[in-house]
């Protein structure tokens, strides 16, 4: 019975120490190391800018298929590419930013996002369906998890955004823009 008093008295002490610490002036010194002054002349002055991002211009992404077309993203579709390479890319693309993907592995082979061809077929609201109650629940292959609970209805909407921009097909250049050598 002491031994348990005495284990209270101990934890009792220690948990109001802890309290004490923390309105005290103690707990507002930096315990940085090494111990860096936050003003004087060691300061890291402050710099004011006047640089802005440009409206739309919140990342690139390059053409899968052919590297010298480069995309324009906007804030959506950039916010789209970010959630498509944590979660989508590993079996919807050939590569990967960490090497080859694992589509070869699954079955029924999965569609590249970067195909026109492929998502011209398919509606942003069968997309949003698929994407958010998987493959199962519309029909198409259960290795397609659903992602409903996972990421939001903005966030499965940037990622639509962002394959419909992959997805493009490249622009047909005009035959009569050719020069000739005779010119």
């Amino acid at each position: 019975m002491k031994i348990l008093a005495l284990y209270l008295a101990v934890m009792a002490a220690v948990l109001s120490g802890a309290a004490m610490v923390r309105r005290s002036a103690m707990s507002k010194i930096c315990w940085c190391w090494p111990p860096v002054s936050h003003t004087g002349p060691h300061a890291k002055p402050k710099t004011v800018t006047t640089e802005y991002v440009a409206y739309g211009s919140y990342g690139t992404e390059a053409d899968w298929n052919n590297p010298e077309r480069i995309y324009q993203l906007n804030f959506n579709q950039d916010q789209g590419r970010r959630i498509f390479y944590q979660h989508c890319v590993w079996c919807h693309a050939d590569a990967t930013p960490a090497g080859p993907s694992n589509r070869s592995n699954v079955t029924p082979e999965p569609p590249l996002m970067n195909d026109p061809a492929a998502l011209a077929k398919v509606s942003d609201g069968s997309l949003r369906n698929m994407i958010a109650h998987g493959g199962r629940a519309v029909g198409k292959s259960a290795m397609m998890p659903p992602y409903g609970d996972t990421l939001t209805a903005e966030e499965i909407d940037d990622v639509i955004a962002y394959i419909r921009v992959v997805a493009a097909p490249e622009p047909v250049k005009p035959a009569g823009n050719a020069k000739s050598n005779g010119e």
